[in-house]
């Protein structure tokens, strides 16, 4: 790690991340309760398998900031003002839990991206390499929910 400044700049990117993973984990796990139709089985099944990663994610997302020897960002509302992310409520038409979630997990890999970007800064391998595996689960995601929707 370069500087004091340079650890601050990657704890706060860190911690953008675990609030859009927390945020998008919890609509998530929304749109797993209430999606209906045709599709519900495949859906639910795969709601579910993402909110279940993402509870793991957020928790190693938040060591690795305390490894750093700062603190993870916590509670509802300060998750939420952090992320940003638009909430939605049921009930939705699968394709809008599909889209909705989709925007979450763009916003995750934009955000992902810039913090790897200042671990490589920084020199910091470990959390550039956390950083390049969240953005790789969510591009998966991605291509799940899209394909979903052809």
């Amino acid at each position: 790690m370069t500087s004091t400044v340079g650890k601050t700049h990657l704890t706060d990117s860190l911690n953008q991340v675990l609030a859009d993973t927390y945020a998008l984990m919890s609509l998530t796990h929304l749109a797993h309760w209430n999606v209906e139709g045709q599709g519900f089985f495949a859906l639910h099944t795969a709601f579910q398998a993402q909110y279940e990663e993402m509870f793991a994610a957020v928790d190693e997302i938040a060591e690795r900031i305390r490894a750093l020897d700062a603190y993870a960002i916590g509670g509802l509302a300060a998750l939420a003002d952090t992320a940003k992310l638009k909430e939605f409520a049921a009930p939705l038409s699968q394709e809008s839990y599909v889209k909705h979630l989709m925007t979450g997990h763009e916003k995750v890999v934009a955000d992902a991206a810039k913090a790897r970007a200042v671990a490589g800064e920084v020199n910091d391998p470990e959390s550039e390499d956390l950083m390049i595996q969240r953005i790789t689960t969510h591009e998966k995601a991605l291509w799940m929910l899209r394909s979903f929707l052809k």
